[in-house]
């Protein structure tokens, strides 16, 4: 099954276009991403990947990928899904943040495997059920 995930990034990514907000895109840099150097600080990276400061921008369901000018050059960046973070509007910080952690665990198993379309095991049991009533209150 496909993750949600690029179908949320790409909801986000259109609400900030549309409300006419910057958006930009915050991703952990590793082998897999392909930014220019010495651009990444503490292995991340945050891109502006709003229609003006990119061309060609394709958001699919394994990658972000667009040219975009660094220092007057320009450059392909791609981004693996799994390496994406967050995307938020510049404006406001209204957005939405991912897990990226055991992402390329998940991502490096063999497909068709058992683990593979399971997923990585829930390492923790769903919180209890709240012990007190609803804050609903019946109005007549």
């Amino acid at each position: 099954m496909v993750s949600t995930k690029p179908y949320l990034i790409r909801a986000i990514y259109e609400w900030c276009v549309d409300q006419g907000f910057t958006p930009y895109l915050a991703a952990r840099v590793d082998q897999h991403v392909r930014v220019p150097s010495g651009y990444a600080r503490e292995g991340q990276i945050v891109l502006n990947v709003g229609p003006e400061a990119t061309h060609q921008l394709k958001i699919d369901n394994e990658q972000v990928a667009f040219q975009a000018r660094f220092n007057g050059m320009a450059h392909q960046i791609i981004v693996p899904i799994g390496n994406v973070m967050a995307i938020y509007a510049r404006e406001n910080g209204q957005g939405m943040t991912f897990d990226v952690s055991g992402m390329q665990e998940f991502a490096e198993k063999e497909p068709g495997s058992a683990e593979a379309e399971l997923g990585p095991p829930d390492e923790s049991p769903p919180p209890p059920a709240s012990p007190r009533g609803s804050h609903l209150k019946v109005i007549k």
